[in-house]
Parts: C-alpha cells; sequence; structure tokens
C-alpha cells in the first residue's frame, strides 16, 4: 500500500494532467481546466504545490480569458507562498514577472515596478531570472519614456552577466542599451558602446543561431544609426553584412541543446522576425536613397511574410513593423504620383489604429493624411491635419518635420504671411536642426551621400531661382540633371515641374524642338497626376482627410471629390 507522503503526488498528478489535456485541447477548454486545478485546493495541498498551483491557475486565467481581478488573487496568493519555500525560485519569480505584466495591463504600474525591484533584489543567486527581471523592468521604464532609468537597468544587467560569465547575455543588454542611446539621440554613446558590442559579439563563441542573431542585431543599429545621420552611401558596406547575415540565419536549425550557462537562455527575436526587419531597413534606405521601385520591391516582400507570420503569431511586433513598412510605402505612392494607392494603405494604417488604438500610430495616420491633403490641395484639411498631429507628438524631430509641412501650407496658399512668420519662429535651432543651411551646401553634402532625392529636388529649386534671375544657362545646367535624376527615382513632381522650367528655359534660349518636346512630357506628367488625383478624391477613403479626433472612423461613405486644377498641386 502507497505511503501517505506518495497518496498527495498520485492524485496531483492526475488532475494536472487533465488540466493539460484540456488547456491543450483543440479548441482549448479552458473551464474545464481551471476546475481541475481549483480541485487541487480541495485536498489542502503542502505549500510547494498550493503555490504551483495558484501560479498555474493565475497563469491559464491571464492568458486566457478577460477574468483578470482572479488571475491576480491566484498570482499575487503565488507570490507570497513561494517566498515562504526555500528553494522555489522558478516558482517565485515567475509569479512575480507574470503578476508585474497583469499590473502594467490594468495601468497600474506604481504597483508592478516595486514588485520588480524586490524580485530583481532577491534573485542575484538565480542568473536566468535575475537577467529577465532585469530585461522586464527596462521594458517597463522605456514604455513610460523614462529612458535615463531603463538604460541604468540595462547597464546594471550588462556587468552583472559578465560577473556570471555570459557575454552572449552582456551583449544583449548592451545592444538593448544602444538601442535606446540611439531613441534619446545620445549619438556621443552611441559609437563607443557599438564599438564594444562589436568586438564582443566576434569574440562570442557559441550557438550559432544565437551568434548570428547578436550580428543582426549589432547591425541593425549600425544601419540605423548611419540612416539616422543621412548617411546613405557610407552605410551600404554594413547593410550588406546584414542582408548576408540573414541569409546566413535561414540556413541554420535551430539546436534543441540548451546553454551550459543559464544567463544564456535568451533569443533577441524568432528569425523570422529578423527577416522582416531586416527588409524594413533595406526599404528605409532605399527610401532615402531615393530608390523607390526597390523600396516596393522589398516592401512588398516583407508585408507578404507578415501575413503569412500573422496568422500564426499575434506579437505585436508584427503589427509595429507593418506600419513602419506602410509608412514608407505611403511616401513612396505620394512621390511616384500614386495617391489613389497611398490614400489605401493610409486606411490600413487606421485599421491598425482602430484595432490597437496607440498614439504613436494615430501620429502617423494624421501626418500622411496632411501630406495627402497637400498632394490633392485641401489645404484647410492639411492644416487640420498637421495641427492635430503637432498637438499628439513629444519628439522634437516630428514636430520640425511636421512644422516645416504646415509652413508649407501657409506658402501655398499665399495670404497667410503672419502665420507663417509666427510658426517659423517656433522653430528652435538649440534642437541641432539646421536653420540656415544654404542650397548649395545642400546640393554637396545630398550628392555626396547618394541622397537622390534631395539632390534632385536642391537642383530644381536652385534651377528656378537662376531661371527667375535671368541666368538661363546656369539654370539650364541644374534642370537637365534633376530631371535625368527625377525619371531614375521616379518623382512626379519634380518631373512635372522640372518639365515646365525646360519648356520656359528652352524658349528663352531659342531652342524650339526642345520647348516643344518639354512642353509633351509636361502635358504627359499633367495628364497622369490628373488623373489619380480625380481617382483618389473619388475614394471612399478621401473621406478620412475630415478625421481629426478620436478614434478612427469604422466606415467611410463616398463622397464626390473637390473640383481642383492640376496648376494648384504644384
Amino acid at each position: 500500500m502507497a505511503s501517505n507522503v506518495e497518496a498527495p503526488e498520485r492524485w496531483y498528478l492526475a488532475l494536472l494532467g487533465f488540466a493539460e489535456h484540456f488547456r491543450t485541447s483543440s479548441p482549448p477548454k479552458i473551464r474545464l481546466c481551471v476546475h481541475c486545478l481549483q480541485a487541487v485546493f480541495q485536498f489542502k495541498p503542502p505549500q510547494r504545490i498550493e503555490a504551483r498551483t495558484h501560479l498555474q491557475l493565475g497563469s491559464v486565467l491571464y492568458h486566457h480569458t478577460k477574468n483578470s481581478e482572479l488571475a491576480r488573487s491566484h498570482l499575487e496568493k503565488a507570490w507570497y507562498i513561494s517566498q515562504q519555500v526555500p528553494q522555489f525560485e522558478d516558482v517565485k519569480f515567475e509569479a512575480a514577472s507574470i503578476l508585474s505584466e497583469l499590473f502594467c495591463q490594468q495601468n497600474l504600474v506604481d504597483s508592478a515596478k516595486p514588485l520588480l525591484r524586490k524580485a530583481i533584489q532577491i534573485s542575484q543567486q538565480t542568473p536566468y531570472w535575475h537577467c529577465r527581471l532585469l530585461f522586464q523592468l527596462a521594458q517597463l521604464h522605456t514604455l513610460e519614456k523614462d529612458l535615463v532609468s531603463a538604460c541604468d537597468l540595462l547597464g546594471v544587467g550588462a556587468e552583472y552577466a559578465r560577473v556570471v560569465g555570459s557575454e552572449y547575455t552582456r551583449a544583449l543588454f548592451l545592444l538593448s542599451k544602444g538601442m535606446l542611446l540611439l531613441m534619446e539621440r545620445k549619438l556621443g554613446e552611441v559609437h563607443p558602446l557599438l564599438t564594444l558590442c562589436g568586438t564582443i559579439v566576434e569574440n562570442w563563441q557559441g550557438n550559432p543561431i544565437q551568434k548570428e542573431s547578436l550580428r543582426v542585431f549589432f547591425l541593425v543599429l549600425q544601419v540605423t544609426h548611419y540612416l539616422d545621420a543621412g548617411q546613405v552611401k557610407s552605410v551600404k558596406p554594413c547593410l550588406k553584412q546584414l542582408q548576408q547575415c540573414i541569409q546566413t540565419i535561414s540556413t541554420l536549425h535551430d539546436d534543441e541543446i540548451l546553454p551550459s550557462n543559464p544567463a544564456d537562455l535568451f533569443h533577441w527575436l524568432p528569425k523570422e522576425h529578423m527577416c522582416v526587419l531586416v527588409y524594413l531597413v533595406t526599404v528605409m534606405h532605399s527610401m532615402q536613397a531615393g530608390y523607390l521601385e526597390k523600396a516596393q520591391k522589398y516592401t512588398d516582400k516583407a508585408l507578404m511574410q507578415l501575413e503569412k507570420l500573422k496568422m500564426l503569431d499575434c506579437s505585436p511586433i508584427l503589427s509595429t513593423f507593418q506600419v513602419i513598412l506602410l509608412e514608407h510605402i505611403i511616401m513612396c505612392r505620394l512621390v511616384t504620383g500614386h495617391k489613389a494607392t497611398a490614400l489605401q494603405e493610409v486606411f490600413l494604417i487606421c485599421c491598425c489604429c482602430f484595432f490597437v488604438y496607440i498614439n504613436v500610430i494615430c501620429n502617423a495616420c494624421k501626418l500622411h493624411h496632411g501630406l495627402y491633403c497637400i498632394s490633392v490641395n485641401c489645404m484647410d484639411n492639411a492644416e487640420a491635419q498637421f495641427t492635430t498631429a503637432l498637438r499628439l507628438t513629444t519628439h522634437q524631430e516630428l514636430w520640425t518635420y511636421i512644422v516645416t509641412n504646415l509652413a508649407s501650407v501657409y506658402i501655398r496658399e499665399g495670404n497667410r504671411h503672419q502665420e507663417l512668420y509666427s510658426l517659423l519662429e517656433r522653430i528652435n535651432p538649440d534642437h541641432n536642426f539646421p536653420v540656415r543651411r544654404f542650397l548649395r551646401e545642400t546640393l554637396k553634402m545630398s550628392n555626396a551621400e547618394d541622397l537622390n532625392r534631395l539632390t534632385a529636388c536642391s537642383l530644381v529649386l536652385l534651377g528656378h531661382i537662376f531661371y527667375v534671375l535671368g541666368n538661363h544657362r546656369e539654370s539650364n545646367n541644374m534642370v537637365v540633371p534633376a530631371m535625368q535624376l527625377a525619371s531614375k527615382i521616379p518623382d512626379m513632381s519634380v518631373q512635372l515641374w522640372s518639365s515646365a522650367l525646360l519648356k520656359d528655359l528652352n524658349k528663352a534660349l531659342g531652342n524650339t524642338m526642345d520647348a516643344h518636346e518639354a512642353a509633351q512630357m509636361h502635358q504627359n506628367f499633367s495628364q497622369q497626376l490628373l488623373q489619380d488625383h480625380i481617382a483618389a478624391c473619388s475614394l471612399p477613403e478621401h473621406n478620412l482627410i475630415s478625421w481629426t479626433d478620436g478614434p478612427p472612423p469604422v466606415q467611410i461613405q463616398a463622397q464626390n471629390g473637390p473640383t481642383t486644377s492640376l496648376a494648384s498641386l504644384l
């Protein structure tokens, strides 16, 4: 006959087996799973089983139901009881981790932070949990935009990982800190940190997938750092390494062998997510360089990959990737003269905003609506969109970008001089925004870094200035390369502008044939833009230009678009 000590183990294992069976059924039978776990308490189990069962119940209720109060009650009991049981770290720290997530979900951040701090304090002899909890608290501070505290915690984590002999996790902490420093614009601290990370990554010998994932993280930060500085040409070697690295990862098989050091039990991103991320930074590079067809090709690939992943994975980062990709492709469409398609893609961002009402996404909607409104000459709507975007943003560079677009609205309207001057006075040069930069210097810098769109815009504007000044030869020397570059991008607005200037220039220079050819080009571009303008304004999504406050409209009604002349679109 079994002893009294063995008896409770058998009934416990039986109930646990039933609970797991119901949880993993297809579809899951959560109610039955919960009943089985609750039945454990009828047997008055020892503290270890009681604490673990409270944790299991809390976890199931948190992840599979909306009964957050009951989940919280079980998790709090698991956390309290497990602290009284010696050598019970997994239950104790998992309870703290999930409970803090639940607190954050309930907007009780002030309850989550002390809980995590205490768990971090008592977990120093458990490397895996100590590192995981440090990451979790750093993430919480990041979500609160307290990047200084988050960086401090990541620095503590890097030093702890070094002490316990985990160079892999030390690199993860340092790279995460580097990412936040880039967000804070502390570029002076980023460079030495990335140099240190590069050395650690190259010297670390371990699981090939983990090593390559570290290299991807490192190279993504390097590429982002270059792009942030507008160094499109200089970044090419790093971008090529990144693309080769992701190809290497895709050929590697996941190794089931667990690392010998428990502090190494972390992964940065699944390799499928890394593939999308590499597509994304490639799109960013192509957009800045003015290779819009290439940007569109990689966006299509990335969005197709995302659709496949989202069928099996509901990770929030996938929605973030989707929004950033859509933002870039919308800019592509507006530049290449496909406003109707751009408008439909703005609506897709609005859908993301509806399902996950986040200010950042809503601000993206407002910004792109404003740019679209300018393209179809709806200046009152553009002003309303940009004004709302200004109210929503706290990011200085984005604020400056919105202000300059709002200034362009006032310039186009022609009678808003006072508002324009007062707006320009608000741009604060103390925020490192280059308010005094001459066109020739802009042209020199953009040409040096292969910033094709900026070069084309600078050339055509210089050409226009020289034309107004009567210097027709110099104007022609600017406008011809502007047209060639704009055709390569292709930038429809610059092509339209350049062809109009070429028509007038050649007429002034007495080149009748060239003037006729330029006039024909101008007519063709005008017709393409007019047809696209009519198509965009007739779409039901065009109504979104009136949406400025609250959640995005779920339904939109078709309406006749405004009648505007093509000349006003310029």
